[in-house]
């Protein structure tokens, strides 16, 4: 599954109030030396072949950037700041579902290709966001590559895993690295590992490796990640500034770009919120799992219906969905499944009803699923019916400009990633099944008839 991109002047506008914070500062890389100590005692310094971020240049004084960033806060008819409200801390004001991981990501290649800033670390305040950040640079990657011809490495910090840490150290290209605030300030363990000496880096800690580089520190949701504690411990990066991404900011330092609710609406980046529920009706275990996902209207011919139902395979029994018409027997469909043998024979699709009615007196309107349904069974239908709804209002909205945001709420993140080989949880293979099946069986005629 390949996604497409597109540019929007909103997102190149918020990456270049950031950058022209620090117009002036010059286009630098500096290579550096980690402390390192010897087993006894002694302290040796010993030259990588890598970078850090160079730091803001002396010309650039706090009255300059001040300046900067009351004329960016004018332009936008911002409030212009009075003084730095800790110095270079950056906000930016973005609302739910226009993009801001993607503004923020393409901040940071604009800072590299002005500057030549490289190191970044990405602060969330869950593992949740965390999946989500990550996973959304794996699928922008090849997009930012076609912009920019620096490449982009990327990492999940795992204290138990510190060899990206040293690539992330040394290396000279774009680095990010993905963090969630327990990792560094709670009591357990292995939060506490980032501040212990270990052999992995001569002896420092891997915090004080890290501050090495002055990293800029980008934190997502800022009002759930800035408590006393966090704060303290973001500190410990030394960042060389800090970029603060929400709709629903706590505290507004240095606001350097703004995109509002009303201004999404009025650049019609966000219409309206639907919200799609599922009924279930009759649930026996005499019953066969039977699902009516839609139906079919044609100008010129019967109508069909979009029936989930099971299969019966050669080494399992596999949930499917297909277009039927009257008269088909899921008894047949299903290669003779038990579950539907008592007369699952469509005898009508009523389009103005939006049902469908069995030989047996079921009947089902759209969205209904009846029969013995499990969990699995009703998240994949869940699934399957936001990707068709998402497909359908991409097919509506496009030519409009207007975005898509389509959301699933899950119970735990091992339910869509798991840390193997694979990688992917129970969520993660149904999607992509799902996914696939309904591209492959999808009726491309039926996206070209008015509503």
């Amino acid at each position: 599954m390949k996604l497409k991109f597109k540019h929007q002047k909103f997102q190149e506008d918020a990456a270049k109030a950031v950058c022209d914070v620090f117009a002036g500062q010059p286009y630098k890389m500096l290579d550096y030396q980690v402390e390192t100590r010897k087993k006894d005692g002694q302290t040796s310094y010993e030259r990588f072949t890598g970078f850090r971020n160079h730091p803001v240049v002396p010309q650039l004084t706090d009255e300059i950037v001040l300046r900067h960033i009351q004329n960016i806060q004018r332009a936008q008819q911002i409030k212009p700041s009075e003084a730095l409200e800790g110095k270079y801390n950056l906000t930016i004001e973005m609302e739910t579902g226009v993009g801001k991981t993607y503004t923020y990501i393409k901040t940071i290649f604009e800072l590299n290709k002005r500057y030549g800033w490289c190191k970044f670390i990405i602060v969330v305040p869950s593992v949740a966001i965390r999946e989500g950040v990550h996973k959304s640079l794996e699928i922008m990657k090849e997009h930012f590559a076609s912009d920019y011809s620096t490449p982009l490495s990327y990492f999940i910090y795992d204290s138990k895993q510190l060899g990206e840490l040293n690539a992330f150290v040394t290396d000279s290209r774009i680095h990010v690295m993905i963090i969630n605030s327990q990792k560094f300030n709670a009591t357990n363990k292995d939060a506490r590992r980032i501040y212990m000496k270990l052999d992995d880096f001569g002896g420092s800690c891997p915090i004080d490796v890290i501050a090495q580089m002055n990293p800029i520190l980008i934190i997502d949701e800022p009002q759930s990640v800035e408590g006393v504690k966090t704060k303290e411990g973001l500190k410990r990066f030394n960042p060389l500034f800090t970029l603060r991404y929400s709709a629903t900011h706590r505290e507004l330092y240095n606001l350097v770009y703004r995109l509002d609710a009303m201004e999404a609406y009025n650049l019609k980046l966000v219409k309206r919120i639907a919200v799609k529920g599922i009924s279930i009706s009759g649930t026996t275990a005499t019953e066969g799992f039977v699902y009516l996902e839609g139906l079919n209207l044609y100008p010129d011919k019967n109508p069909t219906a979009n029936i989930g139902f099971e299969v019966k395979r050669t080494k399992a029994v596999n949930q499917v969905v297909r277009a039927l018409k009257v008269n088909d027997d899921l008894y047949a469909k299903s290669n003779r499944l038990e579950e539907y043998r008592n007369d699952y024979v469509i005898t009508d699709i009523n389009g103005v009803e939006n049902s469908v009615t069995f030989r047996n007196g079921i009947k089902l309107y759209a969205g209904d699923v009846t029969g013995s349904v499990n969990e699995t069974q009703l998240r994949r239908i869940q699934i399957r019916e936001t990707i068709l709804s998402h497909i359908k209002k991409e097919q509506e909205l496009f030519e409009k400009d207007i975005k898509v945001l389509s959301l699933f709420f899950i119970d735990e993140v091992a339910k869509y990633r798991q840390y193997n080989p694979d990688g992917k949880g129970e969520y993660a293979e149904i999607f992509e099944q799902e996914y696939t099946d309904i591209i492959k069986h999808l009726d491309l005629s039926l996206f070209n008839q008015p509503e």
